[in-house]
């Protein structure tokens, strides 16, 4: 049995998703005032935090660890910062962005350069069959899965399974992907920009240790690093990975319709919209990316049409992690089960 579809989703037609930038535009100045406010109200919890949990550990590890998870909210709002930096839509001075985004992604174990590349490609292809594989969640089609060979089916299974995408791939990713610039190795930039930050994550740790231990680092460290990257991947996996979606082939595909029909609006409470830094207007992100993040929610106040369009409750978003193969003949996402029971 094939399972019942979500709700239909309000859309604007094609002819409105180009013009909605137009639209967009007189929101992108970032305030200079505001950026700094939001950049405070991040840095200085997370480090009082950080000092809080250092304090515990002479008599609690427990309690060094709950603030050590607690914590992790204000690195995931770091790197929504970090996020904005990347695009230029956090201080209207360029290079002044880009300092505090290498700057953030030490903490976040992101060299900022390279980041800022690979998402600029997931910006600029997003939704395209012809050129996934870099800054994506690797999604197939149910073609391409079924002219797979067993043993590639089993690791296709295996990568979307959501103990490896949500359990194991964030730490992986984090701790391990990011200190190489892959799918950019031949350009020196690249390769300055991950050893950089390498550098100064390995001094930052030798720091840690010679003045606290290991204890510091597996108790504080570790836990905030971890819970962060996975609330960052999940946030980032429901952006795009919903039953109405959009993929198109590249002769078919257009950016601002794929930026407006195939990014969710994540609906969550206020305090995890604010700890995510408002990311879940993520169909409004990818039709204007330079529109900073405390700015998005007056485009939902002023127009009503993408207030209500995509909308994907918790609830939603939990159910379509079952959901692994883009259906190009009925263009949605499927369950590996649904394609079975639809193609054999």
């Amino acid at each position: 049995m094939t399972r019942p579809s979500l709700p239909t989703r309000n859309k604007p037609d094609v002819t409105a998703a180009r013009d909605w930038v137009t639209t967009l535009a007189k929101y992108r100045e970032p305030n200079q005032l505001r950026s700094s406010f939001e950049l405070g109200i991040s840095v200085i919890p997370f480090f009082a935090l950080w000092a809080i949990s250092w304090a515990s550990l002479s008599f609690s590890y427990w309690l060094a660890l709950g603030f050590s998870v607690l914590n992790a909210a204000f690195l995931l709002r770091l790197f929504a910062i970090q996020h904005d930096c990347g695009h230029g839509a956090f201080f209207k001075n360029r290079a002044v962005s880009d300092w505090v985004g290498r700057l953030i992604g030490v903490l976040t174990l992101t060299p900022y350069d390279v980041w800022r590349r690979t998402h600029s490609t997931h910006h600029n292809s997003s939704g395209n069959l012809d050129k996934r594989g870099m800054g994506d969640i690797h999604t197939l089609t149910v073609a391409e899965y079924r002219r797979l060979t067993p043993l590639n089916r089993f690791w296709y299974r295996l990568y979307r399974h959501p103990i490896t995408l949500f359990g194991f791939g964030p730490g992986y990713l984090f701790l391990f992907q990011n200190r190489l610039p892959l799918g950019l190795m031949g350009s020196l930039k690249f390769w300055v920009s991950a050893m950089a930050t390498n550098a100064a994550i390995l001094f930052a740790l030798i720091l840690i240790y010679y003045f606290g231990g290991l204890m510091p680092v597996l108790l504080i460290f570790l836990p905030s690093t971890l819970i962060a990257a996975t609330a960052g991947v999940w946030l980032f996996y429901v952006q795009h990975q919903f039953e109405e979606t959009q993929w198109d082939p590249d002769k078919d595909w257009q950016l601002h319709e794929a930026a407006l029909h195939g990014s969710s609006h994540y609906i969550l409470p206020s305090v995890l919209q604010w700890f995510s830094a408002n990311i879940g207007i993520h169909h409004v992100h990818h039709l204007y990316s330079r529109i900073p993040f405390y700015r998005l929610t007056e485009v939902l106040r002023d127009h009503d049409e993408l207030a209500n369009s995509n909308q994907m409750t918790i609830r939603e978003s939990i159910a379509n992690a079952r959901l692994h193969l883009w259906d190009e003949q009925n263009r949605r996402l499927l369950s590996f089960a649904e394609a079975r029971a639809l193609y054999g």
